[in-house]
């Protein structure tokens, strides 16, 4: 799809619709898992919370990659070299693939005190360790989807991510209770549900992408990987995949001070999240159709387009906002108690989304910066903003509002106003400022 010519809000439409329904249920297939999970008990709903940032640490490498890959593509189907694109696909699949195995073998070593880090014990260790070790064994094939879906997206193909999300949650309903009850594997058998699944998603993009070109002139040897376009791509993948780091690393943070009160903290939070995520879901179509767009147009030196996408999807943002915010504050409460009976993890979790209500559209301002900066190859502040946002920030802010300021729990939830606003206004402005510049460069 050609992203330089034709209305911006058409092409918003046609690309975020389907990553939103694609998200949606990909979030949803995350919802079924914390359901489940919630069914065998209060212990494992915690493990499994303990696991949600290990699980986007995994993501991580994925995420990165794609990113990085999927702007390099982007901006050369942009400027009209269509078999140099299809190297770059090749090259970041390669990186991928080599730095997932190091991520194995790292993981592996380090689960159990990671873990005990975030002051499990008994029974919650042993049921965070059952789905982790399940989990990390997988990383190669959780961090191959993104990328090879990097180079679909790239073309304007959102449909075919749409669609095996669609499809796994569907067999996520059937594999989860199969696994975990009649098998008797218990949270293993919802890690190994998610990696089977993903073995089967990964095989259909694979063959899509294929069928679309992606791979096409493509020898064995373009696999190995080149000095030029390893370390193109890694300038672009490493400010994205440190940025997805730091925001499992973020959730380790939270986990961590989270943990401090109780399981059934730890909980609520692994519970309210899932409904937090749902909410998002549309933004995550937008940041997707966004990185398109300005990928594409940058390329192509179509300036006044990349503000124009950039400008269309913060509009969108607001109106999904509007939308979906009312609904969420008011059933949340309901939606968590679909998780748990127990009336301490509903409160703690239904308080969780009262506050974050207040930062719902830092996220979309945040996400959408990022967006821009990625799609014109200038990233590096994503990288840092990261590290201030997951990490330096919520060590200072929550150590001062949980327990200088006494608030428990409640003091991470308006930790995260503050650290989510301030971090999405900075980003907000460096991205005009890189703009601005780029555009002063090509008059």
């Amino acid at each position: 799809m050609d992203l330089t010519k034709g209305s911006i809000r058409s092409h918003m439409l046609k690309l975020a619709i389907p990553a939103t329904v694609g998200y949606f249920f990909n979030t949803m297939y995350n919802v079924v898992d914390t359901f489940w999970a919630g069914k065998l008990s209060t212990d494992s709903l915690a493990g499994l919370s303990m696991n949600f940032p290990l699980y986007l640490l995994i993501l991580s490498l994925g995420v990165g990659f794609s990113s990085g890959a999927g702007a390099l593509i982007a901006n050369e189907i942009g400027a009209g070299r269509d078999k140099s694109s299809n190297k770059y696909l090749s090259q970041s699949i390669s990186l991928a693939f080599i730095t997932s195995l190091i991520f194995t073998i790292l993981l592996l070593v380090l689960l159990k005190p990671i873990f005990v880090l975030l002051n499990a014990e008994g029974e919650v260790l042993a049921s965070a360790m059952r789905y982790g070790i399940v989990l990390v064994l997988g990383i190669a094939v959780l961090s191959l989807v993104p990328v090879i879906n990097a180079g679909l997206i790239a073309k304007g193909n959102t449909r075919t991510y749409r669609n095996v999300l669609i499809a796994g949650f569907f067999l996520n309903l059937v594999l989860d209770p199969l696994f975990i009850f009649t098998f008797k594997l218990g949270e293993s058998g919802v890690a190994l549900a998610t990696i089977l699944i993903q073995a089967m998603s990964l095989a259909y993009i694979a063959n899509t992408a294929r069928k679309s070109g992606s791979f096409s002139g493509l020898k064995f040897s373009d696999f190995i990987p080149e000095k030029k376009y390893t370390i193109e791509i890694l300038n672009q993948a490493i400010p994205a995949t440190v940025s997805f780091f730091t925001m499992a690393l973020g959730t380790f943070v939270i986990t961590y001070f989270v943990s401090s009160f109780g399981r059934d903290a730890v909980a609520a939070y692994g519970a309210a999240i899932r409904v937090e995520q749902i909410a998002l879901v549309p933004t995550a179509g937008l940041n997707v159709a966004l990185a398109a767009l300005v990928g594409q147009n940058n390329g192509a030196g179509k300036m006044d387009r990349v503000m124009g996408s950039f400008k269309t999807s913060l509009l969108g943002g607001a109106l999904v906002m509007l939308a979906i915010l009312p609904p969420v504050l008011i059933f949340g409460r309901q939606v968590i108690s679909a998780f748990t009976e127990t009336e301490p993890v509903i409160r703690m979790g239904y308080n969780y989304l009262l506050i974050q209500g207040l930062t719902f559209y830092s996220y979309i301002l945040l996400y959408q910066s990022n967006a821009l900066l990625q799609g014109m190859k200038k990233p590096a502040m994503i990288m840092w903003m990261g590290l201030y946002r997951q990490i330096a920030a919520p060590a200072v802010v929550f150590s001062l509002l949980c327990f200088t300021f006494a608030m428990k729990e409640k003091g991470v939830w308006w930790g995260l106003v503050i650290v989510n606003w301030s971090a999405a206004v900075f980003t907000f402005l460096h991205a005009k400022r890189v703009f601005n510049s780029l555009r002063h460069k090509q008059a």
